[in-house]
């Protein structure tokens, strides 16, 4: 009988669990889909039920690969989820209000104004590594305290997606140090630990969950938990993390220089940083690894933009968009597109933004808008990429993971238009890898250094595409601004719209 690892990873759009052994071999899988799992009540708002979505997928997840592990014995569970998340419980852990997802929820727009006021934006950067954004869970909590203070004064505690599922698992009350330096302005980078001045004066009373790294034991499964979930009772359970992070884990992007761009409902960044740095456009944060820290930045619409399109003109198969934009040539017809459908956060962290499309004629069809569509998120990640190799510690290797990267047209636009070398490693299975590997690490099945990334495809880019793009990316970079005043007295009089219906 073989010791086996678990991996649970709760995502935007679907869930996955994984099963290896300490060499890596993925032994087996399951996914659940979630096309529907988010809620947005309001334009900018981001929800999702935390019982039946998160602790759901966990528990049928668990219960699926239990059914497949005959003849082996589970070492360690570790799971991460989407984040930062901000999720309020009652006395008893019930959810008592959906959780408020990371930065593509934009409500706490005044609540970011009013924290950075009072604190002020040169000691928040010193101190957290980040200015607030919607990222950031601190103005959200104020959001809820001041909007909803019935629903403040029932909660107990709170939590991120992989700290509700180890609350759930453990009855630990546990955040791990990654997510908990995003949840700006409550953290200390430096120290490590909560800076507790602010943190009472935001969460009024609420206690603070203890820290941990993601790879740490925080505690064992509970009688109740092994009922619900077939887990055996008494397994170790680790702290887990935020779902990109989990997933540059899993592809080996563990030294300075290496970072990830996961191809996802969003596009999100994390680059590996040789010592702590800040940045007004980007987000330093605590890394994985005890004692390392990272610098990221995310787009609010990528993955998910690609599948508004698909509705749009009646479902038809991605294949069939894929093969019909691949057929279009670069430059879409000179179609430019700006992908800021729900906003935007980085670099310009705009909840107002919107999406512009220009150059439209009767002459394009469905391929040069799915095309347009690609090529406008790879000159959003060629703006980003500036600004992370700007910083002291230049990016050197970038490995493109996510759903996004199976297809080979998108990661191939995303070369051209950076003129950056993609690696995609063998397995891109994603975040339930990395905290299978987290989980080995915490039970000490492997050393804390083991890097279980296979090297795959390297994408190249065309250089015969270099000068469209270039004339194009710099369109891009004026269409914002010129566009700006128009959209938002537009995204305003959608956000009265909406409130007039509700």
């Amino acid at each position: 009988m073989s010791d086996v690892l678990v991996g649970v990873d709760m995502g935007t759009g679907s869930s996955k669990a994984v099963v290896t052994n300490a060499d890596g071999e993925i032994l087996a899988t399951a996914t659940r889909p979630r096309p529907n799992s988010m809620s947005m009540p309001r334009p900018g708002w981001a929800e999702v039920d935390a019982e039946s979505v998160w602790w759901g997928d966990v528990v049928s997840l668990c219960q699926e690969l239990v059914a497949q592990l005959a003849g082996h014995s589970i070492a360690a569970v570790c799971v991460s989820g989407v984040g930062p998340s901000f999720l309020l419980c009652d006395a008893d852990d019930r959810p008592v209000r959906p959780a408020i997802l990371y930065g593509i929820d934009m409500r706490a727009t005044a609540e970011i104004e009013e924290l950075t006021e009072r604190y002020g934006a040169a000691e928040i950067l010193a101190r957290g590594g980040t200015p607030l954004t919607t990222q950031a869970v601190g103005p959200k909590a104020l959001w809820v305290r001041r909007h909803e203070p019935d629903v403040w004064s029932r909660a107990a505690s709170w939590y991120n997606s992989n700290s509700f599922a180890v609350k759930r698992l453990t009855g630990e009350y546990v955040l791990d140090h990654h997510t908990a330096s995003q949840c700006d302005p409550l953290y200390d980078l430096r120290a490590q630990e909560w800076y507790q001045p602010w943190y009472a004066d935001v969460m009024d009373g609420l206690p603070a969950p203890r820290l941990a790294w993601p790879s740490e034991v925080v505690g064992r499964v509970t009688a109740d938990a092994a009922e619900v979930t077939h887990l055996p009772e008494g397994i170790p359970v680790c702290a887990g993390t935020v779902d990109a992070w989990a997933e540059a884990f899993s592809a080996g992007v563990r030294r300075p220089g290496d970072l990830m761009l996961m191809y996802g409902s969003t596009m999100f960044f994390v680059q590996v940083l040789h010592d702590i740095t800040s940045h007004p456009e980007l987000w330093t944060t605590a890394g994985v690894d005890p004692g390392t820290y990272t610098l990221a930045a995310g787009m609010s619409t990528s993955g998910s933009l690609t599948s508004w399109v698909q509705d749009l003109v009646g479902g038809v198969p991605f294949t069939d968009l894929v093969r019909e934009a691949a057929a279009v040539p670069p430059g879409s017809g000179g179609l430019l597109l700006l992908p800021y459908f729900t906003g935007e956060r980085t670099p310009i962290f705009d909840p107002r933004a919107r999406g512009v499309i220009a150059g439209l004629t009767l002459q394009h069809q469905r391929g040069h808008l799915f095309r347009a569509v690609y090529e406008g998120i790879g000159f959003g990640i060629r703006q980003i990429l500036q600004l992370l190799d700007s910083d002291r510690t230049p990016v050197h290797r970038l490995v493109a993971v996510g759903g996004g990267t199976q297809g080979g047209l998108w990661t191939q636009v995303v070369s051209d238009v950076t003129g950056r070398e993609q690696q995609v490693p063998e397995q891109t299975i994603g975040a339930s890898y990395g905290d299978a590997l987290m989980a080995a690490i915490g039970v000490g099945l492997v050393p804390p250094e083991t890097d279980w990334a296979r090297a795959g495809q390297t994408i190249t880019p065309d250089p015969g595409t270099r000068e469209i793009y270039d004339t194009l990316y710099r369109g891009y970079c004026d269409l914002y601004p010129a566009t700006k005043t128009l959209v938002h007295q537009l995204a305003q009089l959608q956000e009265q719209q909406q409130l007039s219906k509700g």
